[in-house]
């Protein structure tokens, strides 16, 4: 059995005072409750220290832990039962993790109050849920109206090699050596690196406010904690909002190598940018690794290209082994989005201009039948194309880590997609490679959670 520790706590950082209807809904274990969704964040968020990305497992080793919010005059105190011991330091919680599990707890009494039960924000509209997406920000403190642009948004996979987390950790080095922040999913690998080598460039060029930011959502935490170093986290409700998060915050985005979680952000991303409104976009986007990755990224070019067309190469850069030149050209990149939002009096802290389909809004359950149902073909404009296949990809993480993607296919089998059969070949070559390049999971043998029909 792990070792484990009981304690009370006071959360970290600005809680409000909880309504006693709030408190009672973190306490309800029912369907409709709050409680099951607090449990299992704060568990990984606690569990932070262990490389695991099986959320099953890691509920299964600790099944007596609890959580419980307790109302007092002043605030809240959270009363953990047997939480795993890493989080402590001679019976003291680490002040980070204190700080995370507060604002795990925040966002989700504020998304269930103020954005799912409330008529003001319609979110079967475009107009509603990019006014949700900014509403949960402001309310976390990550829009900073003060602040030049400088965030960069990291891309890239939790299962990668030692030679690829490395290089990601020099590129975050050099790109905060050039005073530009770091925006990721908050888990670890290609997420965690850069935040390390960019908070050792901030402390040699003393920027002592140093941006490390984490944007993730439930099911994604519970699976891949928030790494140590960041130090502001908003939990969105969905992956749908996280992703629009993420391209309304950033000034640029790297991408690093990963697997299929990667390739959806990127198929997320160029699917947008290809709209024809968003045709004069600045958006500096760059695909970055070690030598060793260069065939990962000729394999991601050559999909892109076929199934978004030649056109989708004019709205990405590769550079291969150099983490001076990317963060040079990331750091003109950033000057010149500057420039453009200056110009037409845009917002830096967050991108109103961009247009985003609500095929890339509109939140998928990845269900063994929509999964199949899938319109896997190029009968169909590119940009539904792209929302189609970022759908597979995103029903392929929840497979791989989220806890009812997991208990789905132990349930039911694999996933089952369907697509014309010169797609379903090239779509079939490339989760073939990740697999084979250990891209799909942290540590054990990978069975897939998919198969192609």
């Amino acid at each position: 059995m792990p070792d484990t520790i009981s304690s009370t706590i006071s959360p970290e950082g600005s809680l409000e005072i909880l309504s006693q209807h709030e408190v009672s809904r973190l306490h309800d274990t029912s369907r409709t409750g709050l409680h099951d969704l607090l449990r299992r964040c704060a568990l990984a968020v606690l569990n932070c220290g262990n490389p695991t990305d099986d959320s099953v497992a890691l509920m299964e080793a600790y099944q007596d832990f609890d959580i419980e919010v307790i109302p007092q005059d002043r605030g809240v105190r959270l009363k953990l039962t047997n939480a795993p011991a890493e989080a402590f330091v001679d019976g003291k919680m680490i002040r980070g993790i204190r700080e995370h599990i507060s604002s795990i707890l925040r966002d989700i009494v504020y998304v269930y109050n103020e954005i799912q039960t409330h008529r003001r924000f319609d979110l079967t509209t475009g107009e509603g849920t990019t006014n949700a997406v900014f509403h949960i920000l402001r309310k976390a403190g990550t829009l900073k109206p003060g602040r030049d642009p400088s965030l960069v948004v990291c891309w890239g996979g939790h299962s990668i090699s030692r030679e690829e987390y490395e290089y990601s950790k020099d590129v975050g080095y050099h790109l905060g050596l050039r005073e530009l922040d770091i925006c990721t999913g908050c888990g670890p690998g290609a997420m965690k690196g850069p935040m390390k080598g960019a908070n050792v460039a901030h402390a040699k060029q003393r920027r002592h406010q140093g941006r490390y930011l984490g944007v993730s959502e439930p099911g994604i935490i519970a699976a891949e904690a928030p790494n140590p170093i960041v130090n502001e986290l908003v939990v969105m409700p969905d992956i749908e909002k996280r992703l629009e998060a993420f391209v309304r915050l950033g000034h640029g985005i790297i991408v690093f190598p990963g697997g299929v979680g990667t390739a959806e952000e990127i198929l997320y991303l160029l699917g947008i940018l290809l709209h024809p409104q968003n045709s004069d976009m600045e958006l500096p986007v760059i695909f970055t690794g070690p030598a060793d990755s260069a065939d990962y990224f000729r394999r991601i070019d050559e999909f892109l290209v076929y199934t978004l067309g030649e056109e989708v190469r004019r709205l990405y850069r590769i550079i291969i082994d150099n983490p001076t030149e990317v963060a040079r050209t990331m750091r003109k990149g950033v000057d010149t989005v500057t420039d453009y939002r200056k110009t037409r009096q845009d917002a830096f802290y967050y991108n109103w201009r961009l247009n985003i389909d609500r095929h890339f809004q509109e939140p998928f359950a990845p269900t063994h039948e929509a999964m199949a149902g899938l319109a896997l073909h190029r009968q169909q404009p590119v940009h539904e194309l792209a929302a189609n296949l970022r759908r597979a990809f995103s029903g392929i993480v929840a497979g791989n880590v989220k806890e009812h993607g997991i208990r789905a296919i132990q349930a039911h089998g694999p996933f089952e997609l369907h697509a014309e059969p010169e797609l379903m070949t090239r779509l079939d070559e490339l989760l073939t490679s990740f697999v084979a390049q250990g891209r799909m999971k942290l540590a054990g043998d990978y069975e897939p959670c998919y198969r192609l029909a």
